[in-house]
């Protein structure tokens, strides 16, 4: 999911030459030497400059070596997702010793950088005293191996490293299951032999590796006993997930026959969503300054000043190339988006490129049906955004709500919007209600809004905003509105 595309350049061949063509200046008003050098992003590296801390940090880090093909946009766009790819880096718990890039048409079909630059990013890796490359995109099985054959260490791609943060960060039983689901899915095509261990044949230790009784002859290979038992694990991992979403959907239809509106925070990883709900409802949701640090949803009841009650949801973050095997592990999941009647769309002001992640996450909106909720979009990190970049996004969208989830400007703002975007979904009633039936007066608190509450000799007067099913209890009791 290229830098400034969530789905990314995935797209092989032609389809990625046109899109290089549309998207950038023609080939020829670039110089050759520009079009094939590696290119070193300055300040990516994350080594520290006390060398005894190093050594320490080395003990359990990965070092690691940046690379990424930079085929259509700008150099700085290049920039920024080699960047975000650190920051990738870091929270997988690596340490970044050097961030390339690499100007080409399309990725190499056969080491992604092409052989003569393979051997170079080998010198880098060798003089860098690197464990690992990561790539800045999707790598076919034949890269992977070609790659790896040329730089001698270990290579995975951006889908591989974000499976990896997501498994890390992954709490819940549900959560674990998808993560699984995801990695099983994204393995399944690269299983491949290290060493030739996996084409030797299954089976017991005698007859020359026949198999055993009854095994004789070509037998079952390793791999396919691996592919076999990843199926195996798939299919129970996705009876699981079904049961586990059927618990949410009942939850959720309790929700929806208490007519109470639902919003779901939303936007890209480490917008600041679970600041934002903390500040919102004190729900006291883990805030970490790192990617992915939220991947179980978590749902709060709220009321808008006026007393109307609300869910607020806390949602997985969204990110440029996102691995759509995780889309798809995650869709229960990202249903509650979907389902909400309300997006808080939350965007990084401090993010030197914050359209960029909009359009991100637009489009994973539009992938989980979800592009059709009403949305409001609120940036967060004003206190730390450049004045230029709000100015520009104030521009583009009137509706615009600046927010600091940290220090607590222009929370009173956004909750005024958020009551007046809100849905009102409840019927009205005016009722004199007995006061043997307080019960239905403390409902009508609990679950809907009162607008008005007086107390005379025959009972209790009210006018409020409740759910349908509740409204009902109301009619013996209704007072005429002439």
């Amino acid at each position: 999911m290229n830098t400034a595309d969530f789905h990314g350049d995935d797209r092989t061949g032609h389809e990625a030459e046109d899109a290089f063509r549309e998207g950038s200046p023609d080939q020829g008003e670039m110089e050759l030497a520009e079009r094939h050098a590696l290119r070193r992003v300055q300040g990516l590296s994350t080594e520290l400059t006390d060398v005894t801390e190093v050594e320490n940090r080395a003990l359990r880090l990965e070092r690691v070596v940046l690379i990424g093909v930079w085929t259509r946009g700008t150099q700085a766009d290049a920039d920024n997702s080699l960047a975000e790819l650190a920051a990738l880096s870091e929270t997988a718990g690596a340490l970044v010793l050097e961030g390339i890039t690499q100007r080409r048409s399309k990725p190499d079909p056969a080491t992604y950088i092409g052989k003569g630059k393979a051997a170079e990013l080998s010198d880098i890796v060798e003089a860098t005293g690197a464990d690992t490359v990561i790539t800045d995109g999707e790598l076919t099985p034949g890269q992977l191996i070609q790659l790896e054959d040329v730089v001698k260490v270990k290579v995975i791609d951006r889908t591989a490293l974000i499976l990896d943060i997501f498994a890390q960060h992954a709490s819940s039983s549900e959560g674990k299951a998808q993560v699984e689901l995801a990695q099983l899915n994204y393995l399944l095509p690269r299983l491949r032999g290290w060493g030739h261990s996996l084409s030797r044949q299954a089976g017991g230790a005698g007859g020359g590796g026949n198999g055993g009784v009854g095994l004789r002859g070509p037998g079952e290979t390793k791999i396919e006993t691996d592919r076999r038992r990843i199926h195996d694990r798939v299919a129970k991992l996705r009876r699981q997930l079904v049961h586990m979403r059927t618990a949410r959907d009942v939850k959720r239809d309790v929700r929806r026959a208490r007519q109470v509106p639902s919003v779901a925070l939303a936007g890209y990883t480490n917008a600041g969503k679970s600041s934002l709900l903390n500040r919102l409802t004190g729900a006291g949701v883990l805030v970490e300054n790192a990617l992915f640090a939220t991947l179980d949803p978590t749902v709060r009841q709220a009321r808008t000043p006026d007393g109307r009650g609300f869910t607020l949801s806390d949602t997985v973050g969204f990110v440029r190339h996102l691995p759509h095997q995780l889309v798809e592990a995650f869709r229960s999941t990202l249903e509650e988006v979907a389902d909400s009647d309300l997006i808080l769309h939350v965007v990084d002001g401090s993010h030197p490129d914050p359209e960029a992640q909009i359009s991100a996450v637009h489009e994973v909106l539009a992938d989980i049906e979800a592009g059709d909720v009403r949305e409001l979009m609120v940036l967060n990190k004003v206190d730390a955004a450049d004045p230029d970049t709000v100015k520009a996004l104030r521009t583009r969208y009137p509706d615009l709500v600046e927010v600091s989830a940290r220090t607590g400007e222009g929370i009173p703002g956004l909750v005024t919007a958020l009551a007046d975007a809100l849905p009102e979904i409840a019927e009205e009633v005016r009722a004199l209600v007995p006061y043997s039936r307080g019960d239905l007066i403390a409902r009508a608190h609990d679950e809907g809004r009162v607008v008005t509450e007086g107390h005379t000799a025959d009972g209790t007067e009210l006018h409020a905003f409740v759910p349908a099913s509740l409204a009902a209890r109301f009619e013996g009791y209704a007072l005429s509105t002439v």
